[in-house]
């Protein structure tokens, strides 16, 4: 299944304008440090001290917590673990899954320089805290909306 990818820009017409909700699969630090505001957080993987580790409970969370038919916006870091988490996520079921593509930081050439500039370097509305149950912690079990 072929994912479609969009710029920081699309993706928050998406969010503002059509419906979309963003979900950060980026690790809870990560998110911590800031994200899109109103953003979920999922992590496809977990920081841990020998590194990052596959989160076993992704896909059970993310149908626990939206429904198949749930229009989301799916970004990370540089738009790497959003666009694998978008291809795991239409082959469960879901139906709009979007990937922004440069992710929060954006995406770098092999000598650092910025390629397209992610949603922060985009100039987008960033947040540090996380809105009432939206952080990782608030999302474990909960029901589909």
């Amino acid at each position: 299944m072929t994912v479609k990818r969009v710029s920081p820009e699309e993706a928050e017409f998406l969010v503002k304008e059509e419906g979309h909700v963003y979900l950060d699969v980026r690790s809870i630090p990560e998110f911590d440090t800031g994200h899109p505001a109103g953003a979920y957080n999922i992590p496809l993987l977990h920081a841990t001290p020998s590194g990052m580790r596959p989160n076993p409970d992704f896909l059970s969370v993310v149908a626990a917590a939206f429904a198949k038919d749930a229009k989301l916006v799916l970004g990370c870091r540089t738009g790497v673990r959003s666009l694998r988490a978008a291809q795991g996520l239409l082959n469960a079921g879901f139906e709009t899954v979007v990937d922004q593509r440069a992710g929060f930081d954006g995406t770098r050439d092999p000598f650092g320089q910025l390629q397209e500039a992610g949603w922060q370097d985009a100039g987008l509305e960033v947040a540090t805290d996380a809105e009432p149950g939206r952080a990782y912690e608030a999302l474990l079990g909960r029901k589909p909306f």
